[in-house]
This record gives C-alpha cells, structure tokens and sequence, in this order.
C-alpha cells in the first residue's frame, strides 16, 4: 500500500513544468513555472526598437472626393479645374471573391477531300464538368495546411467563392496531393537518410479508433512524417530513415534509439532540465539545481563560441566534463543504488533520482555532445516543433479515421513543412503540385 500510494504521489506531482507531459494536461488549476528565466524587461517594445506600420502601396483604384461647388465664405462659384491633390490616404481590402468558369471547346471541321478533323481537349480536361487545381490546393491547404475539418473548410470555401463542394471533394483532392507529392517526400526522406545531423521523435495518434504512432525525422531544412502501428524498431526499420544512418542523431534518451547501428547520440537537454526539477522537489538534495546551472550556463558559452566562430580548446572540454563528473558523484553519494531483499527475485527498484543519475553516467558524452561539437543543438527543439502541428490536427478532428488518410497528411505535410522552411508558401506549393510542376526540394 505504500508502494501505491508512493506511485500516485508521483504521478501528482508531475507535469509540464517537471516531466515530458504536455502543458494541455496541466488542468486549469495548476500554475507551472517555467524553466525560462526573466530577462527583467518590460513587455512590449523594448526603448531602440524601429517600429513599423502599414505601408503605401500602389492603387488599382482611385477615389477623389470633390469639393464644394461654392466659397464656404463669399459664396463665390470655386474654380474646381484649378484644384491639386492635398492629401492621399489608402485602404487596403480584399475585392469579393467570385470563382471562374473556364469552358474549353474542341473545333470540327471536314476537309474538300471528306476527311473530319476534331481538336483534343488539354491533358487535365476530361469531365463535363470540373474543379480546376486552384480550387483543389486550396481545399488541400484547409485542411492539411490550416488543420480545418473538412466540413468548416467545404463551408469557408462556399461562403468565399460561393462554391458549394462536398467534404467527400475534399477528401479526394487530398488524396490527389499526397499522389502528387509522394515524389518530393521521397526526396525528402532520402535527404534525411544522409544528413550529417538528424532529430527524432515520435508520438502517439489515434487512426481508425486504435493505437497508432507518428515518426519525424527533422532538421533545421527539413521535415519528414510517417504513421505505423508500432512505436519502436520495426516502425524505425520500416520507414528506413534512421536505421544504417551515419551521423548524429538528437533524441529524448527513448531506449530503441541506442540500438541503431552507426549513429552518434545526442540527448535533449530539455527533457533532462524537466527532470532534474522534478527530482528537486522530491528529494530536496542540491545536486539537481547545480546541474541545472551548469547546462544552462554551459549553454549560454557555447552561444556565445558560435557568434564568435570559435571552438573550445581540448582543456576546455574536460573542464565541462569534470564540473559534470563532480555534480553526478556528488548525487550518487546521496542516492546509492538500492540491494534486492533476500526473499524477492530479479532487480531492485531503484529511486527516480538514482535512475536519472545513472542514465547521466552512463550517457555523457551524449549529454555534453552540444560543447565538443557545436553543430550540435542543446536540445530536441526542431523535431518536438515538428510534433505540435499534426497533434493540433488530432485535437480538431479527434482522429484519422482511416490509415490512408494520416498517411496522406505525413506526405502533404512532410512536403508543407519542409517547403515552407525553404521559403515558400504553402499555398504555392500545393498549386505547383496540382498543376504537374511540384516544388523541388533541396537538402
């Protein structure tokens, strides 16, 4: 009973602020601190900062707002050709949206010899009637761009064009942009399989009422989804990204990572920050707010050694990695490893803040990876960042109601994602997919 009521206690204490749960699990009654320290400025613009505002453009319409026939004062006739411009204000607006209706139509003729001759449609006409590409990226845009329900999005596109368009429609259009961009997310993939340096991170998705798993493979260019039933290795092995990778590869210290072949591991610092926190609050020892500042600050002088281009001198290396050693010895002596009772089998159940020491030991050189290699980022940021869109996707729609479905979001959206890092709009990517011409990527 005391086991259990140990486990609850913990459970309780936990969120954000102190583990890898997310801040939508906090509850409205619960105040976390943040790991963020205040930087003492006011809110707002700080004193030095170059405003901006609205500026001029150039006018498709004019308006001049005529004057008076007469003097407001001698009543005189006013010499209105004589008048100059005072003053000139624009508003900016958007005109009322209407769709076109492009009609193509084929010319038959029959030559003096008897022969007939008919003119062919273009390649992408082939219906009565049809929607146009324009009209299909947007939908696609909607809905695995901006995250809308099908049905709001058949509803937005109907009060702004007046197009009334089947949620039906717009599954078919986004199964036509996953075709359209399978090649690009191919490219994708391929580009990541070589990066010199790789975030990784996976998290839980409900596809067709059960169980399934996002997989990203990210970096600062771009940005990759897979969906698989299975969270660990043979999910890793079937999208062949990560397996056989040489490089460096940023994760959350998750077990199946170390046991890729060839990698170099880099851990997030983020999450052990959270943890360390935790163990704070319920041990009280020390141990974890000195390893706190010592990864805060050794952040802050590796910032500063990129903005001056500079590396750290071997020396300096083991002078972070002894302050290290001396932080972790100093809470393995507060926290020895728990003996296994004479009458119980297997391992002993080890404190949460002799687990974490131990996975500090142990993954070192993992931990301090971002001093000796300034490449490398203090933590997971750029792979969890990718995480946060289709998991707002999740909580409009409550799930993917079929495999195929998420697997088109994880093209369309690899593809969005990883274009829109290269400087292009969504938007634009989705017309250029529709019209046969996608986007290329580059590494």
């Amino acid at each position: 009973m005391l086991a259990r009521l140990d486990a609850l206690e913990s459970k309780m204490r936990k969120d954000s602020h102190n583990s890898s749960r997310p801040p939508s699990s906090d509850g409205l009654t619960k105040k976390t601190n943040s790991l963020r320290e205040s930087s003492g400025k006011p809110p707002g613009g700080q004193a030095g900062h170059k405003g901006t505002t609205l500026k001029r453009e150039q006018p498709t319409q004019t308006i001049d707002h005529p004057l008076p026939g007469q003097c407001d004062r001698c009543h005189g006739a006013l010499p209105l050709a004589e008048a100059r411009v005072a003053e000139c204000r624009q508003v900016l607006d958007v005109p009322a949206a209407a769709f076109d209706v492009i009609e193509h139509r084929t010319l038959a003729l029959v030559c003096r010899c008897g022969q007939s001759h008919v003119s062919a449609f273009p390649a992408g006409v082939t219906e009565m009637v049809q929607y146009g590409p324009n009209v299909k990226a947007l939908g696609a845009h909607l809905t695995q761009g901006q995250m809308l329900p099908y049905a709001r999005a058949a509803e937005l596109i109907q009060d702004v064009y007046g197009l009334c368009i089947s949620p039906g429609t717009l599954v078919s259009w986004v199964g036509e942009a996953s075709v359209a961009l399978q090649g690009t997310a191919d490219r994708i993939a391929e580009y990541l399989r070589n990066a010199p340096l790789l975030h990784a991170d996976e998290s839980g998705l409900r596809v067709a009422s059960k169980l399934h798993w996002l997989h990203i493979a990210a970096s600062g260019t771009l940005t990759w989804y897979g969906v698989h039933a299975k969270r660990g290795l043979e999910a890793m092995h079937a999208h062949g990204i990560l397996p056989r990778r040489i490089g460096i590869l940023v994760h959350d210290c998750w077990a199946p990572y170390w046991r890729l072949d060839g990698s170099i591991h880099a851990l997030c610092n983020a999450h052990l920050l959270r943890e360390l926190v935790y163990v704070k609050e319920i041990t009280g020892q020390e141990w974890p707010q000195s390893m706190t500042d010592f990864l805060l600050n050794a952040n802050k002088l590796c910032e500063a050694a990129r903005q001056k281009q500079r590396k750290f001198s071997t020396r300096e290396i083991a002078a972070f990695r002894t302050i290290y050693d001396a932080i972790v010895a100093e809470g393995e002596q507060l926290n020895p490893e728990a003996n296994q009772s004479v009458n119980k089998r297997g391992r002993a159940k080890q404190s949460i803040a002799f687990n974490l020491l131990r996975r500090l030991r142990q993954h070192a050189d993992a931990v301090l990876l971002f001093i000796s290699n300034l490449a490398v980022p203090f933590t997971n940021n750029v792979g969890e960042r990718a995480v946060r869109m289709p998991k707002v996707k999740q909580k409009i729609s409550g799930c993917f109601r079929t495999v195929v479905g998420a697997e088109n979001f994880c093209v369309i959206r690899s593809c969005l994602d990883t274009l829109r890092k290269q400087g292009h709009r969504m938007l634009d990517v989705l017309q250029r997919a529709f019209h046969g011409n996608p986007i290329q990527v580059f590494a």
